[in-house]
């Protein structure tokens, strides 16, 4: 292939000429080289309105997966013996662990309540919480969180969610622990 020569055209320099090596007309006047039947296949606003679409969708089982976890209880832990009742006095508490040996859980006496059982870790950022007999309230000292020792409810702080209840059950003197309830999560 040889190179042509470019002729200026009439009335102008050769220094006003451009420096592309694009300048010849055939070169300009092929045809775009896709086929433009393909281009009906998928047009961009069909792709747009499927990645809106998807979008949507993902957004939507996000929010049911969201709501679902706050409306179902999750339980876990065995069946566990925790201490004989007569060693915790009314208005006393007894720290344990449930439902692994690695969980702290703190076991109540309530004058008026009975027992209750909650899991010693806060659902802030899991610091330990324990019994302020002083106030009549769970404490969690990290961020100052306050649960209601009859609920497990938040009083003040932080915290996101009531702390785990843990079920209890007595049988022959013995308190045990039965399944830590998960609710709100």
């Amino acid at each position: 292939m040889t190179a042509e020569r470019v002729e200026p055209i009439a009335g102008q320099d050769e220094r006003d000429r451009p420096l592309s090596n694009r300048t010849r007309a055939e070169r300009w006047s092929v045809a775009f080289p896709f086929g433009w039947d393909a281009d009906e296949l998928v047009a961009r606003r069909n792709l747009l309105r499927w990645a809106v679409m998807a979008s949507g969708a993902l957004f939507a089982a996000t929010g049911v997966i969201a709501g679902l976890s706050f409306r179902l209880e999750r339980r876990r832990g065995e069946r566990q013996a925790v201490i004989a009742a007569a060693a915790v006095p009314p208005g006393s508490v007894h720290y344990f662990a449930y439902p692994t040996a690695d969980d702290h859980a703190i076991l109540l006496h309530l004058p008026d309540a009975g027992f209750v059982a909650y899991s010693g870790k806060c659902t802030h950022l899991s610091c330990a919480v324990y019994w302020n007999e002083a106030r009549g309230q769970l404490v969690c000292p990290c961020h100052e969180g306050v649960f209601d020792p009859r609920t497990g409810e938040v009083l003040a702080g932080p915290p996101p969610r009531p702390l785990p209840q843990i079920e209890l059950s007595e049988m022959g003197g013995t308190i045990y622990a039965e399944a830590e309830v998960l609710r709100g999560l």
